[in-house]
């Protein structure tokens, strides 16, 4: 969420924006309301010094005194409904304040969605395409992996992973956890289960609401990342300058409808309704050079847990209009899919500035004292099942065994590779 002073006193800033990340909300009617909000804000606060100041000069009312008992009756009244007033007012500029986005970086590139992405670098040499290689082939062919039972209990677009492939999943994340825990990064669980005020907190709300399961029963809702609940761990609270970065690592489980995915490539484990993830969030000083030395940073720790995976990448730059309302900055990491002769998405790294802490209202104070609201950023580190599906297809070999780079050896109790029989 946008400072309303901000929008106010840069208008051309903000429509840039809206213009920029493709968006469709009324700037003017933003400011409109904020004007009429000030205004019914100044008439509210005449009203009520007047009535203190007929209180302070006659103090109650004697009996028998019905004009001075009715003056203030009528005051009250004024009182309240322009009470009435403003409470709506700021109700509908706050709705239309959490769809304003931040302004974008000035190197971030332009364009409507992703086509307009910019690849940054690659790394590794991709194995040409290959039939062999499909994930769900090698994963049913070595019992690894059940598609067409779990659709009689789940539907479409779940799975059930079995034997060494989920013993390979498992050591993924840990690999992640162990990295993270190194680097700084306070590892934890996460909660799937969150509150409506967090999603509007991460910006999910108001607008993404068809991505989310929901649980009206009980108020709750499936979080599609472990972003959403690291993001109000200290809604309403007050940081010290000194506590920060925080640096978190959170595992959970995710859920997303995947609306709107209709015609994208959904094979496999390549688009599903339930994952795994370890998600790296952090809290910073509000200060944009402080913000990109942790983007770098983030993003490194999962470059380089890609090359130790040994799994062939490229980073792109995503376009204004690929990277969300609330992103300042935003880059993606794509993994070789050697089934569909391409790079597929499997990280998404972002600097958000203060949007997000304003919207959960997490301050702290800087060294002067003053109040602020923290910088935050988010990369995934590792998700599972897609990074499988790339696991699978880049380290298969002929003989229908999956080997396992040295670096994961450890998490997999010694294994040198997987194949039919479970063996670990």
């Amino acid at each position: 969420m946008l400072d309303i002073k901000y929008v106010r006193e840069n208008p051309d800033l903000v429509r840039d924006a809206i213009v920029k990340k493709g968006l469709n909300v009324d700037l003017d009617q933003v400011l409109e309301l904020d004007v009429s909000s000030r205004g019914l804000n100044a008439r509210l606060q005449t009203l009520q010094a007047e009535r203190n100041a007929m209180s302070r000069r006659t103090g109650p009312a004697p009996v028998g005194d019905g004009g001075q008992r009715e003056a203030a009756r009528e005051i009250g009244e004024r009182v309240s409904v322009l009470k009435q007033e403003l409470a709506d007012v700021t109700d509908k500029l706050r709705a239309l304040q959490l769809l304003l986005p931040t302004s974008p970086a000035a190197d971030a590139p332009i364009g409507p969605d992703a086509d307009s992405n910019v690849v940054v670098r690659t790394w590794g040499d991709p194995p040409p395409p290959d039939p062999r290689r499909d994930h769900v082939d090698i994963a049913t062919a070595n019992n690894w992996l059940d598609l067409k039972r779990v659709a009689k209990i789940s539907g479409s677009r779940s799975y059930i992973v079995k034997n060494d492939l989920l013993r390979l999943e498992m050591a993924l994340h840990a690999a992640a956890l162990d990295r993270l825990s190194a680097d700084g990064f306070t590892i934890m669980s996460a909660p799937a289960l969150v509150k409506e005020e967090c999603l509007v907190g991460t910006g999910h709300f108001p607008a993404g609401r068809e991505d989310i399961y929901d649980l009206p029963r009980d108020g709750l809702f499936l979080a599609g990342t472990a972003e959403v609940a690291i993001n109000s761990l200290y809604a309403g609270e007050t940081l010290d300058h000194s506590e920060l970065p925080l640096l978190f690592a959170g595992i959970s489980p995710c859920f997303r409808r995947e609306a709107g995915s209709a015609g994208r490539d959904v094979r496999g484990l390549l688009r599903v309704h339930q994952f795994w993830k370890v998600e790296q969030f952090v809290f910073c000083e509000a200060d944009v050079a402080a913000s990109d030395a942790l983007h770098v940073r983030i993003l490194e720790n999962a470059e380089s847990l890609m090359r130790d995976l040994q799994l062939p990448y490229r980073v792109v730059a995503c376009s204004t209009g690929d990277m969300g309302a609330g992103k300042y900055r935003m880059h993606d990491i794509e993994a070789w899919m050697p089934s569909l002769n391409t790079y597929r998405e499997t990280h998404s790294c972002s600097s958000l500035l203060d949007w997000q802490s304003r919207r959960t209202n997490t301050r702290y104070k800087d060294r002067s004292g003053a109040l602020r609201f923290p910088y935050t950023l988010n990369n995934t580190a590792i998700a599972t099942p897609r990074v499988l599906a790339a696991f699978l297809e880049i380290h298969w070999r002929p003989d229908g065994s999956v080997a396992i780079p040295s670096y994961l050896q450890k998490f997999m109790h010694g294994a040198t590779k997987i194949e039919g029989k479970s063996r670990l």
